[in-house]
């Protein structure tokens, strides 16, 4: 009611997203899940004993991204980095069966980077990755800066999808600026740092940027001060357009500016009271809010649509794609 948002006006809004046409750039990752079944305790450590009953893949890092911004009825060009492995085969076939147009480059120097977790009924247990996370070296990079710059110029905005993992350098990073520059482009960031050392603020005067309240407080040194200062300070290191402060079960907090160029912001709640896996929630809502805001839409409707999305990505267990289908049904049951 305040932001005068009604059920026509989403609908609406997502019709215009046909026309949107993206670049995704960042880390590919496999993540795997492997359901089991609890045995007990060991009697060699005191350690719980699983037993494997059934696996399943998932596409995951940026990867996810481009795929929800294909299954909401975007385009999208998706440029990473893989190894030369088995798992880089079943990425590019999971993309080629989802219909998303990529660049992928062979690194033989790392592995495609592979993460497993171990669930039982529905409760991870721990994870377990295979990574290499040194960063590109100059061939490599190279060839991801040739592959960007083509495909600039057909785009209205560039999603980078950091996972800390090597894949952007400081140059890939400024190619991206300068191209942004040339071409108009919007530019949509986030930062994961969950388990490696990174920080939001290096992404300058981006359109948007998409950070937790963790990755903020890590980036910014700060554990003390309120949310609403820690943002503020946020956007006016970066001086980003706009922010989406993502607090987890408590929604987010989006902020943009009035005609007068004031911050404003609105909270936006998590509509699901039950979430499954929390893991694809934020590519979700990048995926989005990028396609929504590259379209000129208003901020605070995309962030409307984007509470749908989260709470979509949240009820399944793994990362999978939404659909235009199945968020416009979601709307419709308003």
């Amino acid at each position: 009611e305040r932001q005068k948002i009604n059920k026509s006006c989403l609908l609406n809004s997502i019709e215009e997203w046909k026309s949107s046409r993206l670049i995704v750039v960042g880390e590919t990752i496999l993540d795997q899940y492997a359901a089991c079944e609890a045995v007990g305790l060991s009697a060699e450590a005191p350690v719980l004993v699983v037993k494997e009953l059934a696996k399943k893949n998932y596409i995951g890092g940026a990867a996810i991204v481009a795929q929800h911004i294909k299954a909401l009825g975007a385009s999208c060009d998706f440029i990473s980095v893989v190894g030369q492995d088995e798992n880089a085969k079943i990425v590019r076939d999971y993309l080629d069966s989802e219909g998303v147009n990529y660049e992928i480059i062979t690194d033989p120097s790392r592995p495609t980077i592979f993460k497993k977790r171990y669930v039982v009924e529905n409760q991870k247990l721990f994870r377990v990755s295979h990574l290499e996370d040194h960063s590109l070296n100059k061939e490599i990079e190279n060839e991801l800066i040739s592959k960007i710059e083509s495909k600039a110029k057909y785009a209205d905005g560039i999603i980078v999808s950091d996972f800390v993992y090597g894949i952007i350098t400081e140059r890939v990073l400024n190619k991206i600026y300068q191209l942004a520059k040339r071409h108009g482009l919007c530019l949509f960031g986030d930062l994961q740092c969950s388990s490696q050392v990174g920080s939001i603020t290096k992404f300058k005067n981006f359109s948007l940027l998409c950070p937790n309240e963790r990755e903020a407080r890590i980036a910014m040194q700060d554990k003390d001060s309120g949310l609403e200062l820690l943002c503020n300070q946020l956007i006016k290191i970066t001086k980003t357009q706009r922010l989406i402060m993502k607090l987890g079960a408590d929604g987010f907090i989006a902020y943009d500016r009035n005609e007068q160029g004031n911050l404003i912001s609105q909270s936006f709640p998590a509509l699901s009271v039950n979430p499954v896996d929390v893991a694809g929630a934020g590519d979700s809502l990048l995926a989005l809010m990028s396609t929504g805001l590259a379209k000129k839409q208003p901020m605070m409707l995309t962030a409307a649509l984007g509470c749908f999305i989260t709470s979509l990505a949240v009820e399944t267990m793994g990362n999978v794609p939404i659909s235009y289908t199945a968020l416009k049904h979601a709307i419709e049951l308003l």
